[in-house]
């Protein structure tokens, strides 16, 4: 074996770490988990929010504020919806 092996070898068992993926990473499926949660926090949080406004237990600065919080999440689920319906589409359209 060569020196320019040996060396491309060890420079790779080197650079190998940094290449591989985080312990508690997760990658994509928990990433769309996490924002599942947050989603259905917010709408949580906007239900309980207009229940507690019909009864006066909160003022209604707070139910415009989590009205446009529910608003704004659910906008932004119906947009990565859509963008997956696209690329769900475009892959049927590919030649095989």
């Amino acid at each position: 074996m060569d020196m320019n092996s040996l060396n491309a070898v060890q420079k790779y068992a080197a650079s190998r770490p940094a290449t591989e993926p985080k312990a508690g990473a997760g990658g994509p499926a928990e990433a769309m988990m996490g924002l599942a949660r947050d989603f259905a926090a917010t709408l949580q949080d906007g239900g309980a929010t207009a229940k507690a406004a019909m009864t006066g237990g909160a003022d209604p600065h707070a139910l415009v504020q989590a009205l446009a919080q529910t608003e704004l999440a659910v906008e932004a689920a119906v947009t990565v919806r859509n963008r997956v319906v696209e690329a769900y589409q475009e892959i049927l359209r590919m030649p095989v």
